[in-house]
């Protein structure tokens, strides 16, 4: 016999100014939400699951989470620290793949580049002070 087992409705969010990504998965008896960090104090994960439900993103039962009112039930909702979630685009990876070749391989260059200036220098130098007549001056006061 088979089963349903339906993916959840997944939702990402990305908080810049705390660094965090955040996947919210609606699931028929409760919403997982996964932070990449723990920078969510108690109250701000209360009123973002608030904001979640006035949005339509979980069910309108969630809206008065963590309020204390005799009109709410006891929504399930599970707040997990986990970053295994988050996988980088294709894309993503291969730019940054492009970009640290470039700069490695302009690092490589760079640094022949310098090496060449420091040698033919230094030979250049060594060959004309070996041909210039050192003169010494003694003065008796």
């Amino acid at each position: 016999m088979k089963t349903n087992t339906a993916e959840p409705e997944t939702f990402e969010f990305c908080f810049p100014k705390l660094d965090t990504l955040v996947c919210v998965e609606n699931r028929p008896d409760e919403v997982v939400i996964r932070a990449t960090r723990a920078t969510f104090s108690e109250e701000r994960k209360a009123y973002f699951i608030r904001e979640l439900a006035a949005e339509g993103f979980i069910p309108v039962d969630y809206k008065w989470f963590g309020e204390r009112s005799p009109f709410s039930g006891n929504p399930v909702v599970r707040w997990l620290v986990d970053y295994s979630w988050w996988k980088p685009s294709a894309t993503a990876e291969a730019g940054t793949r492009h970009f640290m070749i470039r700069m490695l391989v302009g690092s490589a260059l760079l640094w022949l580049l310098l090496m060449t200036c420091v040698i033919l220098g230094s030979t250049r130098h060594g060959l004309n002070s070996a041909n210039q007549p050192v003169t010494v001056s003694r003065t008796h006061g």
